[in-house]
């Protein structure tokens, strides 16, 4: 192409698997979003889409995948073997590379125990990522409590993405963190790719539920796996649906296995 490029750092609103122009600060994008042989490259605003996310060979990652995240592509690939197209890896890194406001565990195998947490619960919640948004969408999400209501109407406050989002609270709360008008239009999640990141802070980071503590604290301080299912769907734990409790735990216990690390104790909850 006879460019000058250079990976951009994250920052300068840039994210760190960008390649950007330094002369027209714009990025290498994929036309049309197509991952198919022979398709064109050219400059483009930088809209921090799938399309215009890159990995630089040679470059340092951990041994894992993109921005040092312990869980590689091939590996993902394992544990999501028939996954919708909609759920890309590339969204997954962008998602741990930009959420990361509680201080990172230093220990290798504590990021991969957290990984195949966070995974393990993405997994039950979308049937392996099949699932885009919630299958009965009649449920009455909508808390009327909030002052700010319900702007899309009662009943559009139902499970979309990785976690399944829902109730109109959780769509204020993810929207407000990741700059989006999730309130007013919750469709965003399930058709423009904010699925991942519109999740992760309110699970990792922000929901306590009936834990009494976040799941990314639980992970970092050893309560065990169980602990991050009291803080997504407690409602699960103590006999309240042993066979839905009982499918994260498989599947956490196959995410570790497949990352090479010990699931640690208190799985169930």
């Amino acid at each position: 192409m006879g460019l000058q490029r250079q990976a951009a750092p994250s920052s300068g609103g840039h994210r760190a698997n960008d390649i950007v122009n330094p002369q027209t600060n714009k990025c290498l994008d994929a036309t049309g979003v197509s991952s198919a042989d022979g398709t064109p490259l050219q400059l483009w605003s930088c809209s921090g889409g799938a399309n215009q996310k890159w990995t630089v060979p040679g470059g340092s990652n951990n041994g894992g995948g993109g921005g040092g995240f312990v869980v590689s592509s091939s590996v993902f690939n394992q544990m999501f073997p028939s996954r919708n197209s909609f759920y890309t890896y590339t969204g997954l890194t962008d998602a741990m590379t930009h959420f990361r406001r509680s201080p990172r565990p230093a220990a290798t195998t504590v990021k991969k125990q957290e990984a195949a947490a966070f995974l393990a619960n993405v997994s039950h919640e979308t049937g392996g990522l099949v699932y885009i948004e919630e299958i009965d969408k009649s449920g009455n999400y909508c808390d009327t409590s909030q002052s700010y209501g319900c702007p899309a109407g009662t009943f559009a406050y139902y499970g979309r993405g990785p976690l399944q989002l829902s109730w109109n609270f959780n769509y204020y709360a993810a929207g407000n963190a990741i700059g989006q008008p999730l309130l007013n239009n919750p469709n965003l999640v399930s058709t423009q790719r904010v699925d991942l990141l519109a999740d992760r802070p309110l699970v990792l980071d922000d929901r306590h539920g009936s834990a009494g503590t976040t799941s990314h604290n639980a992970m970092v301080n050893s309560q065990g796996f169980g602990t991050t299912i009291r803080a997504i769907n407690g409602i699960e734990c103590n006999g309240g649906n042993t066979a839905e409790m009982q499918d994260r735990v498989n599947l956490y216990n196959r995410f570790v296995g497949l990352l090479g690390v010990p699931a640690g104790g208190n799985l169930p909850c």
